[in-house]
């Protein structure tokens, strides 16, 4: 697939996927925007060379989500009715957290600016989210009026807990970046100049981590999530024995008693 809103590259273990379109506040709420975004993510997931994926965005805002004149000109995925509208959530926007949530790599979104709505939502579903001091949160759906078709309702008390869950999504507001770090929206905030530093040095080190080892602990928290303990455990034991048998495993353990730098072949 030829991209015209994103920009996408794998580059030593590192899969970046760049929002694109500053002319539009990155809203992809358009089919063609959210094909883009899942043909990286699912490129992402077939590379046997990516180990961690980069999300981030070009120009000042992060993400504006949904396109809110094609809403009030009920276009593109908002027409139809109430029948083509839930068609169009299906087919269109709703492919991103899907493709992020089964994506069995690391994941780790920059924000640098505005993420609001499906914007917002887009970075919370990657595993971790580096904020920079300037950008700002916002479940703002309710302030025009609807849900987030996106599952926000799912993924923001996952991160935030319940109660300060249901206090972002009615009432609305934005949250700026520090605020963000401090309840969790974001693990960390930091300067506009030290974001993409600091979330590339993230990736770097997850990168040079056992591959294999990482797509089971991606398993392992997406399972933590919904599972019992006594299921946990028996899911543990079995991943845990395979681990024990791969060459990643046994180069890590020789390169820790020879005191040297260990090297990982995803093997």
């Amino acid at each position: 697939m030829d991209y015209t809103n994103i920009r996408f590259s794998i580059e030593n273990g590192i899969a970046h996927l760049v929002l694109a379109r500053d002319d539009i506040r990155n809203a992809f709420s358009e089919q063609d925007f959210t094909d883009e975004i899942v043909d990286a993510i699912e490129r992402t997931q077939l590379s046997e060379e990516a180990r961690v994926l980069v999300l981030s965005a070009e120009g000042s805002a992060f993400s504006a989500g949904g396109n809110i004149k094609d809403m009030k000109d009920k276009k593109g995925i908002f027409g139809g009715g109430a029948a083509g509208t839930r068609r169009g959530y299906i087919e269109g926007i709703q492919k991103v957290p899907k493709a992020l949530y089964t994506l069995d790599i690391p994941s780790i979104s920059a924000v640098q600016g505005p993420a609001i709505g499906a914007g917002c939502d887009l970075a919370l579903y990657c595993d971790i989210v580096i904020a920079s001091s300037k950008a700002k949160f916002g479940e703002t759906f309710i302030n025009v009026g609807i849900i987030p078709g996106d599952g926000g309702a799912w993924i923001v008390p996952r991160r935030v807990g319940l109660q300060r869950a249901a206090e972002l999504i009615f009432t609305g507001r934005i949250v700026e970046g520090t605020e963000a770090a401090e309840i969790g929206l974001a693990l960390e905030c930091v300067e506009p100049d030290e974001l993409m530093p600091r979330v590339m040095d993230l990736a770097t080190t997850i990168a040079g981590r056992p591959p294999v080892t990482a797509r089971m602990l991606k398993s392992l928290l997406r399972q933590s999530l919904s599972s019992g303990l006594f299921d946990f455990l028996d899911n543990c034991a079995a991943l845990q024995a395979i681990c024990h048998t791969t060459d990643d495993h046994l180069e890590a353990v020789t390169a820790m008693l020879e005191k040297r730098t260990p090297h990982f072949d995803g093997k």
